[in-house]
């Protein structure tokens, strides 16, 4: 098989660990950052060019797209798709998640926890979302971001009306999140590949700090999940349409609440904690996938596309009803 992964950095642990466990099962590799690539729109006959030649018949695409850059590979993605090849994960899925409000959406429709959260545009409003998210200490999140960039945390009332005022006078979209207390900076990531939880881990925050990210000094020990939070991570990425996902939530005395999912999750922190070959999971189930979604052919996947963008429809008209 021919394996593209999309990805602005060979060297980059995940990209690199990709590579290799692909190799290792015999695949052909290419590693292609999504600004090289030139997308062809021609009524029936989409390609792709990389420099200046028609890109080679690709059996399966891993994206690895950048918050930095997400616009530009996402359409790259897309085009991807509408070729008929199979991608884990398809451009609708990664928009959905990437975008935070809208990914709590989905998943509260769906029935699945999260933490209470507002989005609000007004002054007037802060007080009200802060007495509905619990009060302060409050979790002030951009709605676009990854690794804890763009979460912040309020201790007071004045603080999050002072951050809420700064974001928006630069045109940032703000959502309030109530703070967990019980998590006391931890929780619980999940990578979940084709509908299964491959590893997971715990990850605590260092000391004075109350994001867990691996990148701002947390620390994370490989965990067997209780079924109850397994069954939450699988849950949340069939609702994003993800096939492959990283899945953080936190413990609570009511159960998982899923904080957020990520479409391109590290897997750096992960493999060293769970001791767990994730690259090597998502590698085989690629294999399977590229030549399940090769059988349905490009109308399948144009009706796989239609029905996510109906699925988000029907959960606007079931809030529009409410």
């Amino acid at each position: 098989m021919r394996i593209v992964i999309i990805s602005r950095n060979r060297s980059l642990y995940s990209t690199s660990r990709l590579t290799l466990a692909a190799r290792a099962r015999g695949h052909e590799v290419l590693v292609i950052d999504p600004l090289e690539l030139h997308l062809v729109v021609k009524s029936g006959m989409p390609s792709l060019f990389l420099a200046g030649s028609q890109l080679p018949r690709v059996d399966i695409v891993v994206p690895r797209i950048g918050t930095s850059i997400s616009n530009y590979g996402l359409t790259v993605v897309r085009q991807f798709d509408l070729m008929g090849v199979p991608v884990l994960n398809s451009a609708v899925a990664i928009a959905r998640s990437r975008d935070k409000l809208r990914a709590l959406q989905l998943l509260t429709a769906h029935k699945i926890n999260v933490p209470t959260t507002v989005c609000a545009r007004s002054p007037a409003a802060v007080r009200k979302a802060l007495q509905i998210v619990g009060g302060c200490p409050a979790i002030v999140k951009l709605q676009q971001g990854a690794q804890g960039i763009g979460t912040m945390i309020a201790e007071t009332p004045l603080a999050v009306a002072s951050l809420l005022d700064t974001l928006w006078a630069m045109g940032q979209d703000i959502i309030l999140q109530e703070y967990i207390r019980e998590s006391k900076g931890r929780d619980v990531r999940a990578i979940v590949v084709g509908g299964k939880v491959i590893a997971a881990m715990r990850r605590t925050a260092k000391a004075g700090e109350f994001r867990s990210n691996l990148h701002r000094g947390g620390v994370a020990v490989g965990v067997e999940l209780k079924p109850a939070y397994r069954a939450a991570a699988i849950a949340a990425a069939r609702v994003m349409g993800l096939e492959v996902a990283g899945v953080d939530m936190v413990e609570t005395r009511q159960g998982p609440k899923i904080l957020e999912i990520n479409s391109s999750p590290g897997l750096e922190g992960i493999e060293r904690a769970s001791g767990i070959d994730v690259a090597g999971a998502i590698v085989e189930f690629g294999e399977h996938y590229a030549t399940r979604t090769r059988k349905r052919g490009r109308r399948a996947t144009a009706s796989r596309l239609a029905a996510a963008v109906e699925d988000e429809r029907r959960v606007t008209r079931r809030r529009g009803a409410g």
